[in-house]
């Protein structure tokens, strides 16, 4: 059944207690604007570029 196990669903029931069925989709919507928030910034960050000591001698 789509892969979901005893456990999985222990977990899901779990989530269902504490949240509820009224404010289960509010925190998904908030869990999923807090990600793709973190994915905009996280793309935003340009990776440092390296060099060769040869390519730094030639330069000069």
């Amino acid at each position: 059944m789509f892969g979901l196990s005893g456990e999985h669903l222990l977990i899901l029931a779990g989530i269902l207690i504490i949240f509820g069925p009224r404010r289960l989709p509010q925190a998904g919507a908030t869990l999923g604007k807090a990600v793709r928030n973190f994915k905009e910034h996280f793309n935003g960050i340009q990776e440092p570029e390296f060099r060769r000591i040869e390519e730094r001698k030639n330069a000069e």
